[in-house]
This record gives structure tokens, C-alpha cells and sequence, in this order.
């Protein structure tokens, strides 16, 4: 699944094409990558058309799009989907849903929305008030107002949004009696980390997955969450993860942090710290990859 590296070089990707363009047409092909949106709000074709976007924003791994009528365009990628820029008469395998945009500095362009699984898809949705008065997520360096989509109120803010408050989170850790690594994995604790930069920031802490979080000394904790910084940092400037065609950019680009990987996927490798073979071992239907000797759970 894309994690906040990925979605957010989408995201700035999208961002110099889709502000302030006008929706000159919709076409869904696949109605179930719209399970998300309400239809009592209105069919989506119609909510959708006609409107102008005003900015592209992230939270984690969510993002959406105000809209000039006050809702705003809410996408999640789930564990496939694309949002490719295209020309008009440009088509994509497995589009699902077409948005024709007039940006008024890139002229007639197409966003297509690509999920091989149909995980993902597309919604229109109310605005909140975040009750912090910060902007509801990342939208460049122009802040955005303080509103975020009802779908996504209950996601943490992620550790890359200027408006995260550390000492907030390091103490909703302390009081987590489960394991570090499925505290990380909590949207609604902190956003935008899944389960390759939980095993990477976690290899750089060189903290067992298991470890319980509240009884992480408040050094080793705030150690954990520069890590967190700095792999997700360090993964967006190049470009993301990419382990297979599913996770590009706008353009259809794969990213390249995969080479800079020390744990995940490196299962029976060496360390690169201590030479110690790399685990892999099962974890919420999922795995984790760690070094026994680096991290050993305390």
C-alpha cells in the first residue's frame, strides 16, 4: 500500500496542474472505486462537474482536493491506485474513473484513476473544522484553511505536517500498553506510516517490533520518531518506494528509495550495521523484518 512518501509525490506532483483548473467532465467506468462517496450528497458526476479546484492537500495517506463550493475531492490510493496526468485522448489499463481538468497554466489535461485491486476510489465530501485551528493537511507552501474532509477527521495528523505536535503524541504513545510497531501502524495515533517505514524506522531506532510502546523511555521514543522523520524525509526525495508498477507518480515513474532499504524485504541478507542475518517474521497478516541482534526486545 502507498504510504506518505508515495501519496505526497503525487500530490506535489498533481499539485501545479490541478490549482485552480475547472472539471470540464467526469467519467466513472467502474462504480465500486466510489464506495466511498454518499450519494445523497448527490450523484457524483454531477457534484463533481463544473466545479474549480483550489488546492491539492495530504494527511497521511489521504488526499483531496477543495472544490470553490466548499466540499472537496477526498481520493485514497488503497493498496493499488494511481492518479496519472494525462492529455486529452491519452487512455490507461484499468482506468476507473476520468476527470478532464482546464488548468490555467497546462491547458486541457486529463487525471486518471488507476486500481488494478479497487481498493482505493474517489469521493465528494463535507468539510470539518480540524478543532486546532491549523490547516486540515499539507498542501505546499501555500497554507491551506483550517477545514479537513469528514472522512479523514479521524486520521492523525502525520509527522511531516508542520501543525504535529510531538509532545501530544509522545505522550498518547507512553500510555499504548501494545507493540511499538502496531502503535505506528495506528492512523489514529499517527498517520502515514505503514509497514515499510515502521520496519525501517524501527531497524534505525534499533527497536524490537514488539517492544511495548509505554515502556519506551522518553529518549528512546523521541529517538524513534526523528527516525520516523527521517526515513519518510529520506524516502520522498527519492521519489518513494517502488517494489512493481503499482506504486508511480504522476507521470508514471517509479520511485527508488527500495535500493536505500536496511530491513524490509531483506529477509535472510546481512545487516548492514552488524552483519546479523535480517528476520522476517509474521505480524498482523503482514511481516516484519527486523535484526535479532540490533533490536532485541528489551
Amino acid at each position: 500500500m502507498p504510504e506518505l512518501p508515495e501519496v505526497e509525490v503525487v500530490r506535489a506532483g498533481l499539485e501545479p496542474a490541478v490549482t485552480g483548473a475547472l472539471i470540464t467532465g467526469v467519467e466513472v467506468f467502474d462504480s465500486r472505486s466510489l464506495r466511498r462517496h454518499d450519494v445523497t450528497s448527490g450523484p457524483f458526476v454531477d457534484v463533481l462537474g463544473g466545479q474549480r479546484i483550489i488546492a491539492a492537500v495530504r494527511r497521511g495517506k489521504f488526499l483531496w482536493f477543495p472544490l470553490e463550493n466548499g466540499a472537496a475531492l477526498v481520493t485514497h490510493l488503497g493498496m493499488s491506485g494511481q492518479m496519472l496526468l494525462r492529455t486529452p485522448g491519452t487512455d490507461d489499463r484499468l482506468t476507473r474513473i476520468r476527470i478532464g481538468i482546464e488548468s490555467p497554466d497546462h491547458g486541457e489535461l486529463l487525471v486518471n484513476f488507476v486500481d488494478q485491486r479497487i481498493f482505493g476510489g474517489m469521493a465528494v465530501d463535507t468539510m470539518l473544522p480540524t478543532g486546532d485551528d491549523f490547516p486540515g493537511g499539507f498542501s505546499g507552501a501555500v497554507p491551506g484553511p483550517a477545514l479537513v474532509p469528514s472522512q479523514v477527521a479521524h486520521i492523525a495528523r502525520d509527522p511531516l505536517d508542520p501543525a504535529f505536535d510531538d509532545a501530544r503524541f509522545l505522550t498518547a504513545l507512553g500510555r499504548k500498553a501494545t507493540g511499538i510497531k502496531r502503535a505506528l501502524l495506528d492512523q489514529t495515533l499517527i498517520s502515514g506510516i505503514g509497514n515499510i517505514y515502521a520496519d525501517e524506522a524501527l531497524w534505525a531506532a534499533k527497536i524490537h517490533y514488539e517492544q511495548v510502546a509505554a515502556t519506551l523511555s522518553g529518549r528512546r521514543a523521541a529517538l524513534l520518531l526523528a527516525e520516523v522523520r527521517a526515513v519518510l524525509t529520506k524516502a520522498l526525495a527519492e521519489g518513494g518506494t517502488s517494489f512493481d508498477a503499482q506504486y508511480v507518480n504522476v507521470n508514471g515513474a517509479s520511485g527508488y528509495f527500495a535500493h536505500s532499504l536496511n530491513a524490509y524485504g531483506r529477509q535472510g541478507e546481512p545487516c548492514v550495521r552488524c552483519g546479523t542475518a535480517i528476520r522476517r517474521e509474521k505480524f498482523m497478516n503482514r511481516s516484519s523484518h527486523f535484526c535479532p541482534r540490533c533490536q532485541r526486545r528489551r
